[in-house]
């Protein structure tokens, strides 16, 4: 696997992981009638740090876990390669370029919701929610883009 895919590999379950974690959140909120602004805030605090921090920790984990492990099996020192040739470009702008879209799409069915009487708090549950999702699909076209081998 190279090391684009790991990352990839890395981003996509951490995301999905986020993701769960918010829609369990949110169906908490909602059948304990919780969902406030100030809930509803905390929570996408929540989200976004989990999204930065959590990342980076579990990207730097998987790559020295995947030296060691390279190490003991075959005793050499592993080599990384992370230079973006024009393939690798390619595959992150279509992946951004399918995020942009989940995620323009998911902002448009949120406004709608705020237009059908709903509470501005839904939309914007809406709106974390369709950006974490935008995400998930994104890196789960690169990943396939690369097992293409596009």
């Amino acid at each position: 696997m190279s090391f684009q895919e790991k990352n990839i590999v890395v981003t996509l379950t951490n995301f999905s992981l986020i993701l769960a974690f918010y829609l369990f959140r949110i169906f908490q909120m909602v059948q304990s009638d919780t969902f406030t602004s100030t809930n509803l805030f905390w929570l996408w605090g929540i989200i976004a740090l989990l999204a930065v921090i959590g990342t980076i920790v579990a990207t730097i984990f998987t790559h020295i876990v995947g030296g060691i492990v390279h190490k003991v099996k075959t005793n050499e020192d592993p080599h990384i390669e992370d230079i973006q040739d024009e393939r690798d470009q390619m595959i992150e702008l279509k992946g951004t370029k399918v995020a942009y879209t989940f995620s323009s799409i998911g902002i448009a069915l949120a406004m709608l919701t705020f237009v059908f009487g709903q509470s501005p708090l839904v939309m914007f549950a809406l709106i974390i929610f369709f950006g974490v999702l935008a995400q998930v699909i994104a890196d789960i076209w690169r990943l396939n883009l690369y097992r293409k081998g596009f």
